[in-house]
């Protein structure tokens, strides 16, 4: 029984712990996509590095304020700098749509222009964080590490094996209930979500009732600038701050989006759960959880590991190519808020 127990806090500790901390942070993100598609029906290419100007801010926020010696401590100081970087982040968002994509709205020009220009955005965001905060690895943590240490719980359980659980990875699960319920609440309760729902769904009808497209675009746009800094920055205080990252990360969001059923909110949490939880599994070494549950003479001499982390994006591509195949639409059905 005791080696059971080892086995499900080994797993859990290496496996469910941080696919949940990883999947709320791809849902949040996936969410942002979600609603710019579901209202401007193309996929943003420039989200990822949207998240990574919003970690980028928050970062350099949360420098001024230690070099201010102002903290929250035992939370992280980069929770403090998460409006400024929402307002920030939000303006150039807005920026960019009316120099950019206002253009292409006005002439109908197809999605393909629009998914191309967001293209174009990508690399010039991405140019420009780079040249701001340089394209190295930037700390993001500060406060208490963990809320749970592997020693403490070894103590109270007398287990051989430990679970550690990171303030990031509770922030992250919590932050994202919390944008998940607010957003849901936007939505289904407040005459602009209503108005939003209705345009996603039909766009010339909700022109007829005296629907605003212009108010309409601009609350998508600050809605998706918000969840991508809050996700990026949850991103960043979980692992580590890269530029480069979020140009990767843009596949598991985007698998994450369209597997849960592209322009459906409900879709984007669940696709960001599934692959996060998909790439952590496959991705693990199961020797060593494998010892505790078969006899010895079975143990694997080898890691017992299906694929190796530097492969972890394949996982998200695999997946994404088996949705389009068998269910384009997604687990839920997509294309309306």
């Amino acid at each position: 029984m005791e080696d059971l127990l080892n086995a499900i806090v080994l797993f859990s500790n290496f496996v469910i712990v941080p696919a949940i901390a990883y999947g709320s942070q791809l849902a949040l993100g996936a969410l942002g996509v979600t609603l710019v598609y579901g209202i401007l029906r193309f996929s943003n290419f420039a989200h990822g590095e949207i998240m990574s100007f919003g970690a980028m801010i928050a970062i350099l926020g949360m420098w001024a304020l230690q070099a201010a010696d102002i903290s929250i401590a035992p939370l992280p100081t980069v929770l403090l700098a998460l409006p400024l970087a929402i307002a920030v982040t939000t303006v150039v968002v807005l920026g960019f749509d009316q120099v950019v994509f206002k253009y292409y709205r006005a002439k109908r020009s197809p999605p393909v222009i629009l998914l191309i220009a967001s293209t174009g955005v990508m690399f010039v965001l991405n140019g420009v964080i780079r040249f701001i905060i340089g394209p190295g690895d930037q700390r993001v943590s500060d406060g208490a590490r963990f809320i749970v240490k592997v020693r403490d719980f070894k103590n109270a359980t007398g287990l051989n094996e430990g679970l550690a659980i990171k303030t990031s990875q509770a922030i992250s699960l919590g932050a994202a209930v919390l944008c998940v319920a607010g957003l849901f609440w936007f939505l289904n309760r407040t005459k602009s979500g209503k108005s939003m729902r209705a345009y996603s769904d039909n766009e010339d009808l909700a022109l007829l009732s005296g629907v605003n497209p212009d108010r309409v675009v601009m609350i998508a746009w600050i809605l998706a600038a918000a969840l991508a800094t809050i996700a990026g920055t949850l991103y960043g205080l979980d692992k580590s701050y890269k530029p480069f990252t979020f140009l990767q990360l843009l596949l598991p969001i985007f698998a994450s989006a369209i597997v849960g059923g592209i322009g459906s909110p409900i879709g984007a949490i669940t696709g960001g759960f599934i692959i996060a939880f998909s790439e952590v599994t496959v991705t693990y070494a199961y020797k060593k959880f494998l010892t505790y549950i078969v006899p010895q003479a079975w143990a694997p001499e080898g890691l017992a590991q299906l694929l190796g982390t530097d492969y972890k994006f394949a996982v998200s591509f695999m997946i994404l190519v088996v949705v389009l195949l068998v269910r384009p639409t997604g687990i839920f059905k997509g294309k309306t808020l």
